[in-house]
């Protein structure tokens, strides 16, 4: 199994102290846990994006651009690019300058994002979230593998001869989608021949092994070889104690907060995917996604979700809530202590030798022969 960070900048105040967290700290935080992911042999950093709310990543490329220059080895991702409010030539330009300069180590993670109020925000009409997702798709496709585009499309202008600069690195990077709510998602990506990346943060396990299931037999069914059809799954927090008891009692306030906070914003009881499942910090650690607990008890649970979602990649967040001090520690224990109890026992040939499509600059060590 292959590991990445993702940090999608939330900076609410914190929920017992209320005390806030500039955000020139906040965001020199995001380097320096690339940094340090880096020096503890995560394979991949990713930065979110949101336009709306506590959250400070509404310019992911840039971030990301301070990142490709921090670091050397690490792959570099989104999650996600919210494609969904995005003009697809700019998004080329961006995402391939990013590309260049981190010299290739770049995939990105696409999606229509899970934020409704960047609709409105920046103009939108949120009921074609999904048309504007497909067709933006199709049209950064063309942008990324080829010059002199000429494109037509609902919702936006045409385009004749059009190239975008800079190109990418070394051929069109590779995308993934972001898969939370809904089949479309899944659907486009198995058309595509793409991978996929379950969100696996608030609902329970089976509403997202649906939508994994269902992916892989679309993909099937479109006649893709199995061999490119990974999937990464996210998690619903990492906090790591000497001891599970010890860790959820740590972690209650904080996850006692972001319960508080979700029910602040009063989404729409219908609306699935807003607002976690798992009303308590036991339930959550019990039935749901969040890795709370020993290291030991993170692992099996990892492994536990494994046997349902076969995934290649986890995906895991730290609470920017946390001491600094305390965050560097759940990341090197996590990668001391966590991977290699799970790497023991799961394979993949995600970012390998055999991975044909894997970013170019890539030079992660360990590699593996054969998938699980």
């Amino acid at each position: 199994m292959r590991f990445q960070l993702l940090d999608i900048v939330f900076n609410p105040p914190h929920p017992v102290t209320g005390e806030a967290v500039p955000p020139s700290d906040r965001l020199q935080r995001v380097i320096d846990h690339a940094v340090l992911a880096e020096e503890l042999g995560f394979d991949s950093f990713a930065v979110g994006e949101r336009h709306a709310g506590e959250v400070l990543s509404s310019a992911p490329t840039v971030i990301l651009g301070a990142v490709a220059a921090s670091t050397s080895r690490i792959l570099l991702s989104t999650g996600v690019t919210v494609l969904s409010l995005l003009d697809p030539v700019r998004v080329a330009e961006d995402l391939a300058t990013v590309d260049q300069l981190s010299r290739g180590r770049l995939e990105i993670v696409i999606g229509k994002g899970n934020e409704v109020l960047q609709y409105p925000l920046l103009g939108l009409d949120i009921a074609k979230q999904y048309e504007y997702l497909e067709e933006n798709y199709e049209l950064l496709r063309l942008l990324l593998s080829g010059e002199d585009v000429s494109w037509q499309g609902r919702h936006r202008p045409s385009l004749e001869h059009a190239t975008t600069l800079p190109r990418p690195f070394s051929g069109p990077f590779r995308i993934w989608h972001g898969s939370a709510t809904s089949r479309f998602a899944v659907e486009l990506a198995a058309r595509w021949g793409d991978p996929i990346v379950s969100a696996n943060a608030l609902q329970p396990r089976e509403a997202y092994q649906v939508l994994i299931d269902h992916y892989r037999e679309q993909h099937a069914a479109h006649g893709h070889d199995p061999r490119h059809a990974y999937v990464g799954s996210g998690s619903g927090g990492l906090f790591l104690a000497d001891t599970t008891e010890e860790a959820v009692e740590q972690y209650r306030p904080l996850y006692e907060g972001l319960v508080r906070a979700q029910d602040a914003r009063r989404h729409d009881p219908a609306a699935v995917g807003k607002v976690t499942s798992f009303r308590t910090i036991e339930d959550a650690v019990e039935r749901g996604p969040a890795l709370v607990g020993s290291p030991e008890r993170v692992a099996e649970k990892i492994l536990d979700y494994h046997a349902s979602f076969g995934h290649d990649l986890q995906s895991v967040s730290v609470n920017h809530l946390l001491e600094p001090s305390r965050q560097e520690d759940v990341l090197r224990r996590f990668a001391e202590e966590v991977v290699p109890l799970v790497q023991a026992e799961v394979s993949t040939t995600l970012w390998s030798a055999a991975d044909e499509r894997r970013a170019a600059g890539f030079t992660a060590t360990g590699a593996v022969p054969q998938r699980a």
